[in-house]
């Protein structure tokens, strides 16, 4: 039913509003600036240089020669779309899905979650925690990803708890139906694992279930561009025909019976849900994908030079550590590998101690001490997962070559 859900959106009427919008310190204010909270949270969004890296990062298919095959960049703006018409339907706040949507990827590493499996790995063994892309996007807004303010002073996202909480929990891998915002406003470093805590508004809920309708339904268009399911048609024929009464085989009818189910079928009372038959529907083709997509033979070689281009940046970044200061250590791959050695030196002053800071325009929160070997892995990590796929392809070969 239209507007169902009116009394819960994130307004000023939501008993939980000073929470929603409250930041970790007051954002600079215009007197003439017209947008609401969460308005200012899209834009400072979209002009974030993560959010601008997406469009060269792998979504599904690595290094796609068509144009038209989806990158990190188009899926989020898919399920910006997708959240928005659910949203607007429900009668929750749409400024709020559409900030939580564009950047609920900001953290994914290069080459998607291959890449995402790679750096955990590193972290794991290095850091003793693993690396997973919803709390490394919470990472880059609240502590790496820096913006100019009106005096031209460098400082951190900064956004809204509301926009913060819908990023770490948005994790699209869920398995359960009809899904509800948890009540408590807790401290985001709690999380320690991927869709550990529901998230904290309605309309993050909804980011969460857009993000695995925007890609199962594209992820076989892309794969049926790309010739990988000619052996399978028949049998993804049979499953959407049969579950979506001989509808035409596209995305567009995919993602269009999904939010009309969703929209049919959820209220406060039952959460955000779908019906059997759809629930159904999703993790069949959740099914198929993963074998006959994701696990695909033709998908395996990029996994393993994935492998080896992180690999070899990450051990030659970390091999330079002299466990005394991480600004003089890098200096040693000035000489063979000066670009990654102009990128990272660049990367490191932005956000360790360094007594000249004072008297620029970082005005960020310091993350790092100059002699910790933790805190250097961990800026390694940072730096490689905001890389895009074309630039790590670009440093590796630096590495490699003479």
């Amino acid at each position: 039913m239209k507007n169902l859900f009116k009394n819960y959106a994130a307004n000023q009427n939501n008993p939980k509003w000073e929470h929603i919008i409250a930041r970790k310190s007051p954002l600079y204010v215009r007197d003439s600036d017209i947008r609401s909270e969460f308005e200012r949270d899209y834009t400072r969004i979209i002009h974030s240089n993560s959010y601008r890296r997406l469009k060269h990062k792998t979504q599904v298919f690595f290094s796609p020669e068509n144009d038209h095959i989806c990158t990190r960049i188009e899926h989020v703006t898919h399920v910006e779309s997708i959240s928005y018409s659910i949203a607007h339907y429900l009668g929750l706040n749409t400024e709020l899905t559409k900030a939580i949507a564009v950047s609920h990827d900001l953290g994914h590493s290069p080459f998607g979650h291959s890449g995402e499996r790679i750096l955990s790995n590193f972290s794991k063994a290095d850091l003793g925690v693993p690396f997973w892309h919803e709390k490394n996007g919470l990472d880059f807004v609240d502590s790496i990803e820096l913006l100019e303010d009106s005096k031209r002073n460098k400082q951190n996202l900064n956004l809204t708890y509301a926009v913060r909480d819908g990023i770490i929990s948005h994790c699209g891998e869920i398995d359960e139906n009809g899904i509800r915002p948890r009540d408590q406003f807790i401290d985001l470093s709690d999380y320690t694992h991927p869709n550990q805590f529901s998230p904290y508004t309605w309309e993050a809920c909804i980011v969460k279930i857009a993000d695995k309708i925007s890609y199962i339904g594209r992820d076989i268009e892309d794969a049926i561009t790309l010739g990988i399911l000619d052996n399978h048609l028949d049998e993804l024929y049979e499953l959407l025909n049969y579950n979506m009464k001989d509808k035409m085989l596209n995305n567009s009818n995919i993602i269009h019976c999904l939010i009309d189910d969703l929209c049919e079928n959820s209220s406060p009372e039952k959460g955000l849900c779908f019906s059997d038959e759809a629930y159904y529907l999703i993790n069949k083709i959740k099914e198929f994908n993963y074998k006959n997509i994701y696990f695909s033979d033709r998908i395996k070689p990029s996994n393993r030079y994935f492998e080896l281009v992180l690999s070899e940046i990450y051990s030659t970044l970390k091999s330079c550590f002299d466990g005394k200061s991480a600004f003089n250590s890098v200096k040693s791959l000035q000489k063979f590998y000066p670009k990654l050695y102009n990128k990272f030196s660049d990367f490191l002053y932005s956000y360790y101690d360094y007594p000249d800071r004072t008297s620029s325009n970082f005005k960020n929160m310091v993350l790092f001490q100059d002699s910790n070997k933790s805190h250097f892995y961990q800026a390694i990590l940072f730096f490689i997962s905001g890389m895009t796929d074309n630039y790590a392809m670009e440093i590796y070969n630096q590495i490699v070559g003479f």
